[in-house]
């Protein structure tokens, strides 16, 4: 046993457009930070700080990386307690995989204090009860994004996540509206989704959601790119976010291949090609969302490699 552990994981964005919980890519954008310290009494022990922690619960229940550990801790029956400090750089609420990525980092840490040696699919199993505390139910996508890195699939029945490396020449950027979002906003976005969809657009997402993963391997970005289009979820989604219309437009006029929304949103994410317009269609973004009346800040940023201890 190691007596502190630091691990850092990234942020990272879901779907793809037709991907919808089972898509995820990890993204250089932020990072979350868990260090894991020993203490003589039996009992967890959370501080959280950094930009964006302002807003973190620091009730073990409440707090992903927090519920992970506790989860972890009871299950190998760890007799020392231990202090969690959460190093908050990937913003909470936004459709970056906030929850996902201190889940992640605090799965990789606990697995190397203790030496577990877990598995994969173990560390996304821990990494996604995290997300109950933020979204009320365990997700995969994002945790194994953050968990694995670069582009990852997820089959939940059984648990299976399939790893695939990005294409060299990927560039992304991502567009983050300065907004309120509700704390439970996962569950906002999931209420608006409609019970039933026609054959034909399930067809439609199908057949993209397959092209999609023919482009990451083929190393194609313009392939990806083409695919990146949900007729199902994105539709009834698009509303809760102000300036989306201008925003897409904005990239795509800019030279962006594709414009989607990250995760559950509020951010949007535009796919590019290193070197190729990038900086430009950032600040198409941003001023997509300061023509709605929204501030916004656009980043440049590529795929990333999964947690590790630092």
């Amino acid at each position: 046993m190691t007596s502190k552990v630091t691990a850092r994981a990234p942020s990272s964005t879901a779907n793809l457009g037709p991907g919808f919980d089972v898509f995820g890519l990890a993204l250089d954008a932020f990072y979350d930070t868990v260090t894991l310290e020993t203490m003589q009494t039996r009992s967890l022990q959370i501080e959280v700080h950094g930009e964006y922690g302002k807003t973190i619960p620091l009730q073990t229940e409440a707090n992903a990386a927090g519920l992970v550990v506790k989860k972890m801790f009871e299950e190998h029956r760890i007799e020392n307690g231990l202090k969690i400090t959460v190093e908050k750089g990937v913003p909470a609420g936004f459709g970056l995989g906030s929850s996902a990525a201190s889940a992640a980092a605090a799965a990789v840490a606990f697995n190397a204090m203790f030496n577990l040696n877990l598995d994969k699919n173990a560390l996304v199993k821990y990494a996604a009860m995290g997300e109950v505390a933020s979204a009320g139910t365990m997700h995969y996508d994002n945790v194994s994004a953050s968990l694995l890195g670069g582009f990852v699939i997820v089959r939940t029945e059984p648990l299976n996540v399939v790893r695939i490396d990005v294409p060299k020449d990927l560039a992304l950027c991502v567009a983050i509206p300065k907004i309120d979002v509700p704390q439970k906003k996962t569950e906002v976005a999931r209420s608006v989704l409609p019970a039933q969809v026609s054959l034909k657009q399930l067809t439609s997402n199908v057949a993209n959601a397959c092209t999609i993963v023919a482009g990451f391997m083929l190393a194609d970005v313009e392939l990806i790119a083409k695919a990146v289009n949900d007729v199902i979820v994105e539709p009834a989604r698009k509303h809760l976010i102000p300036g989306y219309e201008q925003v897409k437009k904005n990239a795509l006029d800019a030279g962006a291949l594709a414009v989607t929304i990250s995760g559950a949103g509020p951010s949007m994410i535009a796919f590019a090609i290193v070197g190729q317009h990038v900086e430009k269609i950032c600040k198409a973004m941003e001023k997509g969302f300061k023509d709605a009346g929204v501030n916004g800040k656009a980043v440049a940023c590529k795929p990333s490699d999964g947690a590790k201890v630092i």
